[in-house]
């Protein structure tokens, strides 16, 4: 299934991320530690690679603990500190303030040897709803960001003091305007970051099944008690069967099968199935998505 989102906003917001970058002391990456590939942005690359990069594994309590483990590694071969984080997690914001600190001494200390008193400036950058203002929220101790469980909310330039010398700037969620790999706009589909009303739910439902039947095929059955030849069923009429076991019947006996997409697509979203990485490192040697 072939998906693209690119409101017009995101060019007007891309422009702003490359006006601000001189500003900028460190970028922090928010990425979906289920999706760490596809929940970042190429186009932004040649802009945020000219300053320090922290990447942040966000809702890491959603991706499996190996999985989160192996994808630090990854990035610190590349030289990239990553953090795994879970807003809700005590001393999770004292963690990333850390690493933000270590990450700007460089470039802090070359000021301070010139007499410059410095506030560091981190920009927070991300795809659509994958959780840049609910982890600002999170780090200024309050509710100084826009926040909703959907695509798109945050629109403009927002800037953000965290402490007398740390400013954090949110910044819209940013999609590129062709999916190169259509995996990536499928992953994407599948954790949220594109509206589901500019998808086939039904079709993304039916491919979401069949991953999970290769992926995660323990923890299918456990959700929604199948049986082991249930997975061999095609995916339509798995999810047929995942309606009848949780009593999803309508008048006349019908199946509501659109009740059933929009369980399945919730549960999976909300980690209710359980803690399912869908893309893991090259060489991983696990099983499983791999780019």
């Amino acid at each position: 299934m072939q998906i693209q989102w690119y409101p017009g906003h995101m060019t007007k917001a891309k422009r702003m991320l490359e006006e601000t970058i001189p500003q900028i002391d460190v970028v922090l990456e928010v990425r979906d530690a289920r999706v760490p590939l596809s929940s970042f942005n190429p186009d932004i690359e040649p802009i945020v690679s000219r300053r320090a990069r922290i990447v942040l594994l966000n809702k890491a309590d959603l991706g499996d603990p190996k999985a989160n483990k192996q994808w630090v590694a990854h990035f610190a071969r590349q030289g990239i500190p990553a953090i795994e984080y879970v807003a809700t997690r005590r001393g999770s914001a004292k963690v990333v303030l850390d690493k933000i600190q270590q990450a700007a001494k460089a470039r802090v200390d070359k000021l301070r040897e010139k007499g410059v008193s410095k506030t560091i400036r981190v920009m927070v950058v991300g795809i659509p709803n994958v959780g840049k203002s609910t982890l600002i929220n999170n780090l200024s101790g309050g509710g100084k960001a826009k926040t909703a469980n959907r695509p798109g909310v945050t629109r403009g330039k927002q800037w953000i003091r965290v402490t007398p010398y740390l400013e954090l700037l949110d910044t819209p969620g940013l999609l590129w305007p062709k999916f190169e790999d259509p995996l990536a706009g499928r992953n994407l589909a599948f954790i949220g970051s594109i509206r589901d009303e500019i998808t086939d739910v039904y079709a993304l439902c039916l491919e979401l099944l069949g991953f999970l039947k290769e992926a995660a095929p323990a923890l299918l059955t456990a959700r929604y008690k199948l049986g082991e030849d249930d997975l061999m069923l095609e995916n339509d009429a798995l999810l047929e069967r995942i309606c009848q076991k949780r009593g999803f019947i309508l008048s006349g006996g019908r199946l509501d099968i659109d009740r059933g997409v929009a369980m399945v697509m919730d549960e999976f979203r909300d980690g209710k199935i359980g803690r399912i990485t869908i893309e893991r490192p090259q060489n991983s040697g696990d099983a499983g998505a791999q780019l």
